[in-house]
């Protein structure tokens, strides 16, 4: 690779911050695209029957990929907080700097600063007219000290699981402690969180129809996160609770949204996306048609942090499509504000490279490499090879699921490290802290 060659893949992902500062507003559509975005808890993407994952039921979701987009190869930091901190504002974690759980769980105060520091997608698209709601897990800030954490985030309505209450912690499942909009929801044992929070994305649909306005709803659902617990349909069988069967209650609930836009004849103003937070927290390898995948949460390896990517949307979004393309979840910050006409403020410095063109079937996508972080250690993997930051390991992953972490010198190993060190070395220097 000659010198200026080397220049364009490096300047790429790092280039297009530097020309989303300008508060450039995107080409505006003809309409604004209501915009669902399905965020599940820990679930890599081989658990899916549409990636090929085996053992576990996923009907609905195999339906969506069928009539829309499957994105086989989209990356994220394979734990909550650094995944969604890149997914809400745009920045890779060597920037935003949080590669950690943040530990909202035991009543922490520490708080992310939207306001201030990192500025969301949410918020442009809030700016931009859209209704803005949020829902499920949302350990960024405890809202029993930041009451309007969400609202700082560009949400004007919200209904998450308030993570500490009163000096203890809550559950999300039976019987939850849900805040919708400021007030604790009246809930019993026999009430089941997903369910509550599939009514509430109801209701948000349902008042933007009536409002007459465009809506963004980032739907965080709680499972199939830990603990094990039986799901309402394991309660009506008397099944064992499983892993499987919490997967297949998810599926089951994102059925419920897709039907629901039909019902209310918005399917087709609406681009509903599909993505996992990181990879399935397991311990035992889980068997694809293309091998076994091993790893998954806590691991910075491709089994924590490939993750699952379905896009739907009708006469927007190609029906029945694959598409090869790198995402990193850096991404759809630029892609959600250019699809919503939506400003990206000069101070936001995104990292991100929109994808609307393959999202479109309009064109090959610009993105070179996808980032991973957690702790202190991050990776850069081009498709082929993975080269991590602290240890400076290349790792040969051509042949996945199935990696090589030990490889011989070679000239292709060589001619990897070359092109993706100066990568490294690059986003060593990324902070905003």
């Amino acid at each position: 690779m000659g010198p200026k060659a080397e220049s364009i893949l490096l300047s790429i992902p790092l280039a297009f911050a530097i020309t989303a500062q300008g508060a450039e507003k995107a080409e505006q559509p003809v309409e604004k695209p209501n915009i669902l975005l399905i965020l599940a808890d820990d679930l890599g993407y081989e658990k899916l029957g549409c990636y090929g994952g085996l053992g576990t039921s996923t009907p609905n979701l195999d339906k969506m990929a069928e009539k829309g987009t499957l994105f086989t190869r989209t990356y994220t930091s394979p734990v909550c907080t650094p995944s969604r901190m890149s997914l809400y504002t745009g920045n890779y974690t060597p920037r935003h700097q949080y590669t950690k759980v943040l530990p909202i769980h035991l009543g922490s105060k520490e708080v992310v600063d939207f306001e201030n520091r990192f500025p969301t997608y949410a918020q442009s698209l809030r700016e931009a007219g859209y209704q803005t709601s949020v829902t499920g897990k949302w350990q960024l800030g405890a809202l029993e000290f930041y009451p309007v954490h969400c609202k700082s985030a560009g949400f004007d309505s919200w209904c998450v699981w308030q993570i500490w209450k009163d000096n203890h912690k809550t559950v999300r499942y039976w019987g939850p402690t849900l805040n919708r909009d400021g007030q604790i929801m009246a809930a019993t044992e026999k009430d089941f969180g997903p369910d509550m929070l599939t009514d509430y994305v109801i209701d948000r649909m349902k008042a933007a129809k009536k409002a007459g306005k465009p809506f963004l709803i980032h739907h965080n659902m709680m499972l199939p996160h830990d603990p094990i617990i039986k799901t309402p349909d394991d309660v009506k069988t008397g099944q064992d609770a499983s892993l499987d069967h919490m997967i297949s209650y998810l599926d089951k609930q994102v059925g419920i949204l897709l039907r629901t836009l039909d019902e209310l004849e918005l399917a087709d103003q609406t681009i509903v996306f599909f993505m996992g937070d990181n990879g399935t927290f397991a311990e035992q390898p889980r068997k694809t048609v293309r091998g076994e995948v091993t790893g998954g949460k806590f691991h910075l390896n491709d089994g924590g942090s490939h993750v699952p990517f379905i896009a739907y949307a009708p006469g927007r979004v190609p029906a029945n499509s694959k598409v090869d393309d790198l995402i990193d979840f850096a991404d759809f910050f630029p892609t959600i504000c250019e699809l919503a006409g939506a400003s990206i403020p000069a101070h936001a410095n995104p990292d991100g490279i929109s994808f609307v063109k393959p999202l479109t079937g309009k064109g090959a996508g610009e993105r070179q490499w996808v980032t991973s972080g957690i702790n202190n250690d991050f990776f850069i993997f081009d498709g082929e090879w993975r080269l991590h930051a602290v240890d400076n390991r290349l790792v040969d992953c051509r042949q996945l699921p199935k990696e090589k972490t030990e490889v011989p010198d070679s000239e292709e190993a060589e001619k990897a490290r070359k092109k993706l060190a100066p990568i490294v070395e690059r986003l060593k220097q990324l902070s905003v802290k």
